[in-house]
């Protein structure tokens, strides 16, 4: 689907087939992209996670208040100053895992539902990054994070770069890996799984954990590449991450799906904007296409399902 729409995009629309643009596609998919990994693995594993959104403008925030040197930043510095890529990676990646945690707890431990947690999640943790900014934003990052954002290699930028090479190694993980594997095996039967003596309930846990984590990262690549934050930064990006991982191929029953065919939908999805733009289209075109994309994924879902299960 996306090598189709990327040649009927090339050959009818003008401008379109240049280097610039397919660069600024991949730019554009780096944070619904990253943010798309964690949600993919949770609903291959039977779940559902609507927070990741708002956990992802969450370690925002927290980068910005602490490494931004104007409005509501703080201007902390470090010595050597490269010190502030890893710690600040570090400190997005432990403040969303904490929240997957919490879900994951809920949904595990209290049997909660997970889409009603999640949902929870979704609205509490925004709402957290409304109370510790006070509605105001950070601005002008620490020049060594703010380096990242506009550095580019082959004419990609290096935070998109980072998240190809973040989909190459989940990818591997749940292809290659134990882990992966019995994730896949939960969303296919969580009853049977558990029989064949695999720990179901620690598994969902760390997929909680893992996806709270990858959004904390598309949180943190999102503030590079604004050099700041806001309260309402992020905000959209849930559906689109959603819309990617439903047209890529995973299957909201679970069980079923490949991140490489998520990543196909995020650059898909990108490619769509992107084209939109170039022909000077209202935004609610995008929206409508989103939309049939969503439901023509998951009506294609539910016949491959039905086919399989005459065939069974």
């Amino acid at each position: 689907m996306l090598a189709v729409v990327l040649i009927v995009f090339s050959s009818t629309i003008p401008h379109f087939f240049q280097i610039g643009i397919f660069a600024n596609i991949v730019e554009q998919s780096t944070f619904v992209g990253v943010m798309a990994i964690g949600l993919a693995i949770v609903i291959i594993a039977g779940n559902m996670d609507l927070s990741v959104e708002s956990v992802a403008a969450l370690t925002a925030m927290v980068t910005g208040i602490l490494f931004c040197a104007r409005g509501i930043g703080l201007g902390v510095t470090l010595t050597p100053e490269w010190l502030v890529i890893p710690a600040s990676l570090a400190l997005a990646l432990v403040v969303g895992g904490l929240v997957g945690a919490i879900n994951g707890f809920l949904v595990v431990r209290l049997n909660m539902n997970a889409f009603i947690v999640t949902l929870a999640g979704y609205i509490w943790v925004r709402g957290l990054v409304v109370a510790i900014s006070g509605g105001r934003s950070a601005q002008d990052l620490a020049p060594s994070l703010r380096f990242m954002g506009i550095q580019t290699v082959a004419h990609v930028p290096l935070i998109a770069w980072l998240a190809i090479a973040c989909f190459v190694i989940f990818t591997f993980v749940m292809a290659k890996t134990p882990f992966g594997r019995h994730v896949t095996m939960i969303g296919g039967n969580p009853v049977a799984t558990f029989r064949a003596g695999i720990k179901v309930d620690r598994l969902v846990l760390i997929t909680f954990v893992v996806a709270g984590a990858v959004a904390g990262l598309a949180g943190w690549l999102l503030a590079i590449r604004t050099s700041g934050a806001t309260a309402n930064l992020g905000t959209g990006m849930l559906f689109n991450a959603f819309a990617a991982v439903v047209i890529g191929g995973v299957s909201l029953k679970g069980g079923i799906g490949r991140l490489p065919g998520v990543y196909a939908g995020v650059l898909l999805l990108s490619s769509i904007h992107t084209a939109i733009n170039l022909m000077g289209l209202p935004a609610h075109y995008t929206q409508m296409i989103l939309g049939a994309l969503v439901l023509a994924a998951v009506l294609l879902d539910t016949v491959k399902l039905r086919i399989r299960q005459k065939f069974v």
